[in-house]
């Protein structure tokens, strides 16, 4: 699905209306994990399209979210699609915590 979704945003940004040429389009996804500091979640997940928000995960809502309405109507056929990536990004938080754990213990930084 993941493949289809890129597809159509590949699609869109070279055939869609009123383009005459091709243009170049950007999808980034960036993690974020952190430990102890207030009022920050200990995980964010951001995708971005041509650098506007598309989708959103933190550790606070525990919930995967499109940030755009277009978002919304190509996944949904796809009826798990925002279940099944709030799972994979619950999964992604837990290997941040164990890994940001593992490199305080590395670099003795686990108190004060």
């Amino acid at each position: 699905m993941k493949m289809k979704m890129l597809l159509f945003l590949l699609l869109l940004g070279i055939v869609g209306p009123h383009c005459t040429s091709a243009r170049t389009h950007s999808l980034k996804y960036f993690y974020t994990g952190s430990s102890g500091v207030p009022n920050f979640p200990e995980f964010v997940s951001v995708g971005l399209v041509d650098e506007v928000e598309i989708t959103h995960y933190d550790s606070n809502t525990k919930s995967y979210e499109p940030k755009q309405d277009w978002m919304n109507r190509i996944t949904e056929e796809d009826s798990q699609y925002w279940e099944r990536n709030t799972q994979l990004s619950l999964g992604a938080q837990q290997t941040y915590k164990v890994s940001i754990e593992t490199l305080k213990q590395r670099f003795n930084q686990t108190g004060g």
